[in-house]
């Protein structure tokens, strides 16, 4: 699933959340999104999944070489799985209820997403399922999970997820490391990530954008870990003094 940035603009007031002229993530690539606050990856991310406007230019998603702008079709909702923020979860319901919605949305089966479910087990620890508590009543990290599951449980193509390490403790921050390498070997889709945590972006990314204030000022092959000296050098730069 290959993704086209074109002169990708978005502006709030005088500031300049988006800037980007060129820039094409690879079918089956983990593309890291690193920067400090502000530097405009959640924007980004909204641009894509249309949550935004641009300002100028756009964003073009290939499927089956076809091109698709998912600001004027909504032909790329079927195989994208996002979450960003808790805004994307129904939180009166509960995780059983979520899945099952989000399954019946995707045209999955009562049967599929409780057989879907079972390859997360791990992952949600005992804590998920099975507690009687609605959404809105889970500890921080536990909706994050939710939310994770919810974005991969169609087994989409094209996968994104802002600060997916969030409020995870370190034990479920490493099976989640292992869940998004794991699909992406089987399923060769394409995950974009954006995460403050440095070790975890090198971790599981086969490519790395560095954004600053908005412009993607590097973009690294990470094969080995091979960026992490560069972006070490650079945020110790970014915070001397």
């Amino acid at each position: 699933m290959q993704i086209s940035i074109n002169n990708l603009v978005k502006q709030f007031g005088e500031k300049t959340a988006v800037n980007i002229s060129d820039f094409t993530i690879a079918s089956g690539d983990i593309l890291g999104l690193v920067g400090n606050n502000g530097a405009g990856k959640t924007t980004l991310f909204r641009l894509i999944l249309d949550l935004l406007k641009a300002d100028n230019g756009h964003v073009l998603i290939k499927s089956d070489d076809k091109d698709i702008n998912p600001a004027e079709s909504e032909e790329w909702k079927p195989f994208t799985g996002a979450f960003i923020d808790e805004g994307f979860l129904i939180d009166f319901l509960t995780p059983e209820e979520y899945f099952q919605f989000i399954g019946k949305v995707n045209g999955m089966k009562k049967e599929q997403v409780e057989e879907r479910l079972k390859e997360f087990e791990h992952f949600m620890g005992g804590e998920i399922l099975g507690q009687k508590k609605l959404i809105r009543n889970l500890s921080a990290g536990n909706k994050q999970k939710v939310g994770i599951i919810s974005a991969l449980l169609n087994k989409p193509e094209l996968v994104i997820l802002d600060e997916p390490f969030n409020f995870l403790d370190p034990t479920s921050q490493n099976i989640l490391k292992h869940i998004l390498k794991d699909y992406n070997h089987n399923s060769n889709a394409t995950i974009l990530i954006s995460s403050h945590n440095l070790a975890h972006t090198v971790d599981i990314s086969t490519r790395i954008a560095l954004l600053e204030s908005g412009i993607i000022i590097r973009d690294m092959v990470n094969s080995d870990g091979s960026a992490k000296k560069e972006l070490e050098t650079y945020f110790d730069q970014d915070t001397a003094y």
